[in-house]
Protein backbone atom coordinates (compact mmCIF):
# COMPACT_ATOMS: atom_id res chain seq x y z
CA UNK A 1 0.00 0.00 0.00
CA UNK A 2 1.20 3.52 -0.80
CA UNK A 3 1.09 5.63 2.33
CA UNK A 4 1.25 9.40 2.67
CA UNK A 5 4.70 9.03 4.18
CA UNK A 6 5.86 7.16 1.08
CA UNK A 7 4.23 9.58 -1.32
CA UNK A 8 5.55 12.67 0.46
CA UNK A 9 9.05 12.47 2.01
CA UNK A 10 9.06 13.44 5.70
CA UNK A 11 9.51 17.04 6.82
CA UNK A 12 13.21 17.53 7.52
CA UNK A 13 13.58 21.21 8.38
CA UNK A 14 13.99 21.33 12.21
CA UNK A 15 12.47 24.76 12.79
CA UNK A 16 9.45 24.07 10.58
CA UNK A 17 8.96 20.69 12.23
CA UNK A 18 9.08 22.26 15.70
CA UNK A 19 6.64 24.99 14.63
CA UNK A 20 4.20 22.41 13.26
CA UNK A 21 4.43 20.25 16.38
CA UNK A 22 3.98 23.27 18.65
CA UNK A 23 0.94 24.46 16.67
CA UNK A 24 -0.59 20.97 16.86
CA UNK A 25 0.00 20.83 20.63
CA UNK A 26 -1.58 24.29 20.99
CA UNK A 27 -4.61 23.14 18.98
CA UNK A 28 -4.98 20.00 21.09
CA UNK A 29 -4.73 21.90 24.39
CA UNK A 30 -7.43 24.41 23.40
CA UNK A 31 -9.62 21.65 21.95
CA UNK A 32 -9.25 19.56 25.12
CA UNK A 33 -10.40 22.47 27.29
CA UNK A 34 -13.35 23.24 25.03
CA UNK A 35 -14.49 19.64 24.63
CA UNK A 36 -14.11 18.93 28.35
CA UNK A 37 -16.42 21.87 29.08
CA UNK A 38 -18.88 20.49 26.52
CA UNK A 39 -18.83 17.04 28.15
CA UNK A 40 -19.41 18.60 31.58
CA UNK A 41 -22.33 20.57 30.12
CA UNK A 42 -23.86 17.40 28.62
CA UNK A 43 -23.57 15.59 31.95
CA UNK A 44 -24.62 18.58 34.03
CA UNK A 45 -27.65 19.59 31.96
CA UNK A 46 -28.88 16.62 29.94
CA UNK A 47 -27.70 14.04 32.46
CA UNK A 48 -29.32 15.87 35.37
CA UNK A 49 -32.60 16.18 33.47
CA UNK A 50 -32.73 12.41 32.99
CA UNK A 51 -31.63 11.51 36.53
CA UNK A 52 -34.20 13.89 38.04
CA UNK A 53 -36.97 12.42 35.87
CA UNK A 54 -37.49 15.66 33.95
CA UNK A 55 -36.58 14.78 30.35
CA UNK A 56 -38.75 17.64 29.01
CA UNK A 57 -36.05 20.04 30.25
CA UNK A 58 -33.84 19.17 27.28
CA UNK A 59 -36.34 20.92 25.01
CA UNK A 60 -34.96 24.23 26.28
CA UNK A 61 -31.94 23.65 24.05
CA UNK A 62 -33.19 20.91 21.68
CA UNK A 63 -36.34 22.08 19.84
CA UNK A 64 -36.93 18.55 18.52
CA UNK A 65 -35.81 16.85 21.72
CA UNK A 66 -38.06 14.92 24.07
CA UNK A 67 -41.45 13.98 22.58
CA UNK A 68 -43.97 12.38 24.98
CA UNK A 69 -45.08 8.97 23.72
CA UNK A 70 -42.26 8.56 21.19
CA UNK A 71 -40.39 5.85 23.08
CA UNK A 72 -38.05 4.84 20.24
CA UNK A 73 -37.28 8.41 19.23
CA UNK A 74 -36.60 9.47 22.81
CA UNK A 75 -34.35 6.45 23.35
CA UNK A 76 -32.41 7.40 20.20
CA UNK A 77 -32.12 10.97 21.45
CA UNK A 78 -30.73 10.09 24.87
CA UNK A 79 -28.47 7.38 23.42
CA UNK A 80 -27.10 9.95 20.97
CA UNK A 81 -26.48 12.48 23.75
CA UNK A 82 -24.96 9.99 26.22
CA UNK A 83 -22.72 8.38 23.62
CA UNK A 84 -21.65 11.82 22.40
CA UNK A 85 -20.24 12.64 25.85
CA UNK A 86 -18.40 9.30 26.06
CA UNK A 87 -17.09 9.56 22.51
CA UNK A 88 -15.74 13.08 22.99
CA UNK A 89 -13.95 12.10 26.20
CA UNK A 90 -12.59 8.92 24.62
CA UNK A 91 -11.44 10.78 21.51
CA UNK A 92 -9.36 13.22 23.55
CA UNK A 93 -7.61 10.25 25.20
CA UNK A 94 -6.93 8.60 21.84
CA UNK A 95 -5.10 11.68 20.55
CA UNK A 96 -2.55 11.54 23.37
CA UNK A 97 0.67 9.93 22.05
CA UNK A 98 1.66 9.18 25.66
CA UNK A 99 -1.32 6.82 25.94
CA UNK A 100 -0.13 4.79 22.96
CA UNK A 101 3.42 4.67 24.32
CA UNK A 102 2.73 3.97 28.01
CA UNK A 103 -0.52 1.96 27.81
CA UNK A 104 -0.91 0.47 24.32
CA UNK A 105 -3.53 -2.02 25.49
CA UNK A 106 -5.66 0.79 26.94
CA UNK A 107 -5.23 2.69 23.68
CA UNK A 108 -6.52 -0.30 21.70
CA UNK A 109 -9.52 -0.94 23.95
CA UNK A 110 -10.39 2.73 24.22
CA UNK A 111 -10.20 2.88 20.44
CA UNK A 112 -12.61 -0.04 20.04
CA UNK A 113 -15.09 1.55 22.43
CA UNK A 114 -14.63 4.92 20.73
CA UNK A 115 -15.38 3.59 17.24
CA UNK A 116 -18.35 1.51 18.44
CA UNK A 117 -19.98 4.39 20.29
CA UNK A 118 -19.26 6.83 17.46
CA UNK A 119 -21.05 4.56 15.00
CA UNK A 120 -24.00 4.00 17.35
CA UNK A 121 -24.32 7.74 18.09
CA UNK A 122 -24.26 8.53 14.37
CA UNK A 123 -26.91 5.91 13.60
CA UNK A 124 -29.09 7.27 16.41
CA UNK A 125 -28.59 10.78 15.05
CA UNK A 126 -29.52 9.69 11.52
CA UNK A 127 -32.66 8.01 12.87
CA UNK A 128 -33.68 11.26 14.57
CA UNK A 129 -32.98 13.23 11.40
CA UNK A 130 -35.16 10.92 9.32
CA UNK A 131 -38.04 10.71 11.82
CA UNK A 132 -38.00 14.18 13.37
CA UNK A 133 -36.12 16.34 10.90
CA UNK A 134 -33.93 19.16 12.10
CA UNK A 135 -34.05 22.88 12.70
CA UNK A 136 -32.59 25.04 9.97
CA UNK A 137 -34.24 23.50 6.92
CA UNK A 138 -32.98 21.22 4.14
CA UNK A 139 -29.42 22.60 3.98
CA UNK A 140 -28.89 21.92 7.68
CA UNK A 141 -30.36 18.45 7.16
CA UNK A 142 -27.96 17.78 4.27
CA UNK A 143 -24.91 19.00 6.17
CA UNK A 144 -25.71 16.99 9.28
CA UNK A 145 -26.44 13.87 7.22
CA UNK A 146 -23.12 14.26 5.39
CA UNK A 147 -21.28 14.34 8.69
CA UNK A 148 -23.05 11.20 9.95
CA UNK A 149 -22.18 9.34 6.74
CA UNK A 150 -18.54 10.44 6.97
CA UNK A 151 -18.35 9.20 10.57
CA UNK A 152 -19.47 5.75 9.41
CA UNK A 153 -17.02 5.75 6.48
CA UNK A 154 -14.05 6.96 8.54
CA UNK A 155 -14.82 4.47 11.32
CA UNK A 156 -14.81 1.62 8.80
CA UNK A 157 -11.51 2.75 7.27
CA UNK A 158 -9.83 3.24 10.66
CA UNK A 159 -10.81 -0.26 11.79
CA UNK A 160 -9.85 -1.84 8.46
CA UNK A 161 -6.38 -0.26 8.47
CA UNK A 162 -5.78 -1.20 12.11
CA UNK A 163 -6.69 -4.83 11.45
CA UNK A 164 -4.35 -4.84 8.45
CA UNK A 165 -1.64 -3.40 10.73
CA UNK A 166 -1.18 -0.40 8.43
CA UNK A 167 -0.81 1.86 11.42
CA UNK A 168 0.26 5.05 9.60
CA UNK A 169 -2.86 4.87 7.47
CA UNK A 170 -4.94 3.90 10.53
CA UNK A 171 -3.72 7.03 12.34
CA UNK A 172 -4.80 9.28 9.48
CA UNK A 173 -8.28 7.73 9.24
CA UNK A 174 -8.65 7.87 13.04
CA UNK A 175 -7.82 11.59 12.98
CA UNK A 176 -10.43 12.14 10.25
CA UNK A 177 -12.92 10.23 12.37
CA UNK A 178 -12.15 12.46 15.36
CA UNK A 179 -12.81 15.59 13.28
CA UNK A 180 -16.10 14.25 11.91
CA UNK A 181 -17.27 13.07 15.34
CA UNK A 182 -16.46 16.53 16.74
CA UNK A 183 -18.63 18.32 14.15
CA UNK A 184 -21.47 18.86 16.63
CA UNK A 185 -18.95 20.61 18.88
CA UNK A 186 -17.41 22.58 16.01
CA UNK A 187 -20.90 23.78 15.05
CA UNK A 188 -21.55 25.25 18.49
CA UNK A 189 -18.08 26.77 18.73
CA UNK A 190 -18.39 28.26 15.25
CA UNK A 191 -21.83 29.66 15.95
CA UNK A 192 -20.89 31.26 19.26
CA UNK A 193 -17.61 32.57 17.87
CA UNK A 194 -19.56 34.25 15.06
CA UNK A 195 -21.90 35.84 17.59
CA UNK A 196 -19.00 37.06 19.74
CA UNK A 197 -17.23 38.65 16.75
CA UNK A 198 -20.36 40.26 15.28
CA UNK A 199 -22.18 41.04 18.51
CA UNK A 200 -25.49 39.92 17.00
CA UNK A 201 -26.96 37.10 14.84
CA UNK A 202 -25.64 38.36 11.50
CA UNK A 203 -26.53 36.21 8.50
CA UNK A 204 -29.31 34.17 10.10
CA UNK A 205 -32.64 34.49 11.87
CA UNK A 206 -32.38 33.25 15.49
CA UNK A 207 -36.11 32.49 15.59
CA UNK A 208 -36.34 30.24 12.52
CA UNK A 209 -32.65 29.29 12.79
CA UNK A 210 -32.20 29.75 9.05
CA UNK A 211 -29.95 31.94 6.97
CA UNK A 212 -26.85 31.89 4.74
CA UNK A 213 -24.39 31.74 7.64
CA UNK A 214 -26.02 28.61 9.08
CA UNK A 215 -26.18 27.05 5.61
CA UNK A 216 -22.42 27.49 5.30
CA UNK A 217 -21.78 26.34 8.88
CA UNK A 218 -23.84 23.17 8.30
CA UNK A 219 -21.08 21.96 5.97
CA UNK A 220 -18.13 23.90 7.42
CA UNK A 221 -18.57 22.14 10.79
CA UNK A 222 -17.24 19.00 9.10
CA UNK A 223 -15.37 20.05 5.95
CA UNK A 224 -13.31 22.92 7.38
CA UNK A 225 -11.67 20.88 10.21
CA UNK A 226 -11.07 18.03 7.75
CA UNK A 227 -9.42 20.41 5.26
CA UNK A 228 -7.16 21.80 7.97
CA UNK A 229 -6.27 18.27 9.04
CA UNK A 230 -5.33 17.31 5.48
CA UNK A 231 -3.05 20.35 5.24
CA UNK A 232 -1.44 19.32 8.52
CA UNK A 233 -0.90 15.71 7.39
CA UNK A 234 0.63 16.82 4.10
CA UNK A 235 2.85 19.35 5.84
CA UNK A 236 4.04 16.59 8.19
CA UNK A 237 5.02 14.47 5.20
CA UNK A 238 6.56 17.30 3.17
CA UNK A 239 10.22 18.33 2.81
CA UNK A 240 9.18 21.95 2.38
CA UNK A 241 10.01 24.22 5.32
CA UNK A 242 7.70 26.85 3.85
CA UNK A 243 4.77 24.42 3.78
CA UNK A 244 5.39 23.36 7.38
CA UNK A 245 5.67 26.94 8.62
CA UNK A 246 2.60 28.11 6.65
CA UNK A 247 0.42 25.31 8.01
CA UNK A 248 1.71 25.97 11.53
CA UNK A 249 0.64 29.62 11.24
CA UNK A 250 -2.75 28.64 9.78
CA UNK A 251 -3.28 26.13 12.58
CA UNK A 252 -2.45 28.73 15.24
CA UNK A 253 -4.83 31.27 13.70
CA UNK A 254 -7.59 28.66 13.52
CA UNK A 255 -6.94 27.71 17.14
CA UNK A 256 -7.22 31.32 18.33
CA UNK A 257 -10.52 31.72 16.46
CA UNK A 258 -11.68 28.42 17.94
CA UNK A 259 -10.76 29.74 21.38
CA UNK A 260 -13.02 32.74 20.83
CA UNK A 261 -15.87 30.38 19.98
CA UNK A 262 -15.16 28.21 23.02
CA UNK A 263 -15.27 31.29 25.25
CA UNK A 264 -18.58 32.35 23.72
CA UNK A 265 -20.09 28.87 24.00
CA UNK A 266 -18.89 28.42 27.58
CA UNK A 267 -20.22 31.77 28.76
CA UNK A 268 -23.40 31.81 26.70
CA UNK A 269 -24.46 28.15 26.56
CA UNK A 270 -22.56 25.65 28.71
CA UNK A 271 -21.62 27.14 32.08
CA UNK A 272 -25.01 28.81 32.79
CA UNK A 273 -26.77 25.44 32.39
CA UNK A 274 -24.43 23.22 34.37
Amino acid sequence: MTTAAATFPPLRHPSASRALNTAAAFWYAVTAVGQTLFVLYILGFHGRAIVQGNPEAVNKVLPKGYVPGDTLGNAALFMHVAFAALVIAGGLLQLLPQLRAVAPKLHRWNGRVYVTLAVMASLAGMYMLLTRGTVGGPVMFAGTTLDAVLVLCFAYMAVREARARRFDSHRRWALRLFMAVSAVWFFRVGLMGWLVVNGSPVGFDPESFRGPFLDVLAFAQTLLPLALLELYLRAQASRSALAGSAVAVALCVATVLMGVGIFGAAMGMWLPRM
